[in-house]
């Protein structure tokens, strides 16, 4: 009698762990339906913003058709790397290692021997560095195998509704509509969760100001041209503020006595501020070399062209000397370590 009474309230304990699991599910299902629903609200008042820019119906139609909301995106936007702005950071090594591999290095130096003659004649009208675009290129999409599948509008329309940076992602979405007005095919228009697209991963926006015809075509390809692909790179860094003939910087060895005590930055940047905190204040190459700073292989540039430091290992590890031509590529990716990466990778390409 005790035992068949145990098993009823089993029983009963099953059915009510199953009716909570389905309302949940439920709930779940209601919340979903009440998202999707207040996503194509939203995507209406985006519809009237492109239509009062002026772009033409057929554009407007080939993006707007069958967009809904893209949970994925959103889930993958709140768990980014980073999104935690006081957690520790780690040594750039490890990084180095899996982003400076011998396989990039070894397709890297394939690229640029293959695109040679349209390397040098961008160099010469930018002055971008043949091996700096070739490590972009690399860094971004492993020389153009890996540039995302994910639909760019419902990508962008989720991430302008979701709301955290609207402004940002509505204008980026609205970029789409402008690129497929401008005769973008609608089906061009894949790439990563967060709206960049192409070899180059640009944003539409960027896209629209920067791309570049490199082949003579009429079209600025960025995903399917080496051509475009590069001189969009070098119009890109160009537009950022290169400057021919500097290096992007160079590893160093720091003495064991060094004094780091007058070097901290005392400038507060607007964009970025964790990755330039971590840089030192400027100092000439002359007056670093005065302070027992060597470099590693490089030779000293010109004493009179300024450099900051960064030691992204901590104290007697390499460290960096860095100069302007290091902050344009962080304006292409706002992180220490792509940066060093894309730098050191360039190097390696050209040894």
């Amino acid at each position: 009698m005790l035992r068949e009474k145990w098993r009823g309230g089993a029983g009963a304990a099953v059915m009510g762990v199953a009716a909570l699991a389905f309302a949940c599910l439920l709930g779940v299902q209601a919340a979903r339906a009440q998202d999707e629903a207040g996503f194509q609200s939203y995507l209406n008042e985006l519809r009237q913003q492109a239509e009062a820019q002026g772009r033409s119906r057929a554009a407007i139609d080939a993006v707007f058709a069958g967009l809904t909301l893209n949970p994925r995106v959103i889930e993958l936007d709140r768990g980014q790397p980073g999104s935690n702005p006081n957690a520790p950071i780690p040594d750039f090594e490890p990084y180095r290692r899996s982003h400076v591999d011998t396989q990039r290095i070894a397709r890297g130096r394939q690229v640029y021997q293959a695109q040679r003659g349209r390397l040098a004649a961008i160099e010469r009208e930018t002055g971008v560095p043949e091996s700096i675009m070739v490590a972009i290129w690399g860094h971004e999409t492993n020389y153009g195998a890996v540039t995302g599948n994910f639909d760019l509008p419902r990508a962008l329309a989720t991430l302008a509704y979701e709301g955290r940076r609207r402004s940002l992602f509505s204008g980026e979405f609205l970029a789409t509509v402008e690129m497929v007005d401008r005769g973008v095919p609608r089906e061009r228009l894949k790439g990563s969760w967060a709206g960049a697209t192409g070899n180059p991963q640009f944003l539409p926006s960027v896209y629209l100001r920067l791309a570049r015809d490199g082949d003579g075509d009429g079209r600025a390809d960025i995903w399917t041209s080496d051509a475009d692909t590069l001189a969009s790179i070098g119009n890109y860094l160009a537009n950022a503020g290169w400057r021919p003939g500097q290096p992007w910087g160079f590893a160093v060895s720091v003495p064991a006595t060094f004094d780091r005590s007058d070097l901290k930055t005392r400038t507060l940047s607007p964009r970025c501020a964790r990755v330039f905190d971590r840089h030192s204040r400027w100092r000439t190459m002359a007056e670093w070399r005065a302070m027992g700073i060597a470099p590693q292989s490089a030779a000293w540039p010109d004493d009179r062209m300024l450099a900051t430091l960064i030691e992204p290992d901590g104290p007697g590890k390499t460290g960096y000397l860095l100069t302007g031509n290091y902050r344009v590529i962080l304006d292409y990716n706002c992180s220490n370590f792509y940066a060093l990466s894309v730098g050191l990778l360039a190097d390696a390409v050209i040894k």
